[in-house]
């Protein structure tokens, strides 16, 4: 005699079984099915011809004791199996794949009125869908297409009404949240700075005595820059009438060579100046025209000085473009170069400030510029002129020309320091 118990596929308490059942699987097969077999059982030959068919025996057997005992057995099951329980198990498992015999899934008496109510629920709701469904289905069959078009732009509009509306609350709560994170913040400040308040009230207290005795050490230092401030003013006015030009600019024309600010303006065949020294020398000659034209109120014509150090350039505005006042010495001296050019427009600047001192204060230079040649002539002694460009030309003369340049600047310096500085 086999025993087995079941437990609840839901709640899994132990169930107690009907003596019924336990007859049908403990009694005989004659009893529970008659000899002559029943029509909804098939005939032996025909059962073996299905089970012959099939190709996963195992496998389906193994699904069908799966779907047809989904139960939780409790005990051990008798080992020995006869004849009459194997002919019980293929009738039931026959008709449980035949359908005509539904699976009985244990439950307990509580769990079974549990599930008939859920049952219940989920029958109303599903009838109430039901029954909305098919009203909604009515009532669309009776709106005509001009209608339900007019009911849908309708909805459309209240759809993004009430979308604009739930933008707009929606920021206006962003708004809100701000606000009151402001206020908070506002509050927690003026908490915190009425505690600083009250800090620096009593921290006043304690510098009043401070401040008083810091009083009197800021007298005694108040007469000390008195009389710093006394002797400041007496310095400004010295420098003052110091001249900048005689501190700034140095000229010596006493060599072979123009020498300003001890850079060599020219070079010889014995005395072979770098270039570097003769561009940082025109730098310091362009700079000089530049400040006496500034100081004199002399806008140039047809050129413009840029000093710029060793890389000084003068810009034309006769279409000449930019001319370099500085080279490395790979010009040409036999074909015009833009270095010639820009030496003789120099001069041509040069001469428009002369013009001007000679015509204003009758100032005499000891060299006359010939700005058309790029010359300087020599008439206070030989009466020759050199040219200052290097085209065509020899180092003696070139070097020559720009002493005399020099010493005419030289002149000029001299005069601009005696008009501008000695009057103050």
């Amino acid at each position: 005699m086999s025993y087995a118990c079941f437990r609840c596929q839901r709640c899994s308490k132990p169930l107690k079984v009907s003596q019924e059942i336990c007859a049908m699987q403990e009694g005989p097969l004659e009893a529970q099915h008659p000899a002559s077999p029943s029509p909804k059982m098939p005939a032996a030959g025909k059962l073996e011809d299905r089970t012959s068919r099939t190709h996963h025996p195992e496998r389906d057997r193994t699904s069908q004791e799966s779907t047809c005992c989904a139960f939780t057995l409790l005990g051990e099951p008798s080992t020995q199996r006869t004849l009459h329980s194997i002919q019980n198990t293929i009738l039931e498992t026959f008709e449980i794949v035949s359908g005509q015999k539904d699976v009985d899934h244990p439950l307990c008496v509580d769990c079974m009125d549990g599930l008939l109510e859920e049952l219940d629920a989920q029958l109303t709701l599903v009838e109430a869908d039901t029954e909305k469904y098919k009203s909604f289905l009515e009532r669309d069959s009776l709106v005509s297409d001009e209608e339900r078009e007019s009911l849908n732009a309708k909805l459309r509009a209240e759809l993004q009404s009430l979308e604009q509306e739930e933008a707009r609350l929606a920021q206006e709560l962003k708004d809100m949240d701000r606000q009151h994170a402001r206020i908070e913040a506002e509050l927690r400040a003026a908490e915190a700075e009425s505690r600083e308040l009250e800090r620096q009230e009593e921290q006043d207290l304690n510098d009043c005595a401070a401040l008083m005795t810091e009083q009197l050490a800021l007298t005694d230092q108040l007469s000390s820059v008195e009389n710093q401030l006394a002797y400041a003013q007496r310095q400004l006015q010295s420098l003052s009438k110091t001249d900048i030009f005689n501190i700034t600019f140095t000229i010596l024309d006493d060599g072979p060579l123009g020498i300003i600010n001890n850079f060599r303006l020219g070079r010889l065949p014995g005395i072979q100046v770098g270039w570097s020294e003769i561009n940082a020398a025109w730098g310091q000659t362009a700079l000089l025209l530049f400040n006496l034209s500034k100081i004199a109120g002399l806008q140039f014509q047809r050129y413009q000085l840029v000093p710029c150090g060793d890389h000084s350039y003068i810009k034309s505005f006769d279409g000449d473009g930019v001319l370099l006042l500085f080279s490395d010495g790979s010009h040409n001296v036999f074909y015009d170069n833009k270095y010639d050019r820009a030496m003789k427009a120099f001069l041509d600047c040069l001469q428009q400030f002369v013009k001007v001192v000679e015509e204003e204060e009758g100032l005499f230079l000891p060299y006359r510029i010939h700005v058309n040649g790029g010359m300087l002539e020599d008439v206070t002694g030989s009466g020759e002129c050199y040219s200052i460009r290097t085209h065509l030309n020899t180092e003696d003369e070139w070097a020559k020309a720009l002493k005399f340049m020099l010493t005419n600047l030289k002149l000029i310096l001299a005069w601009a320091s005696s008009r501008y500085y000695c009057k103050k």
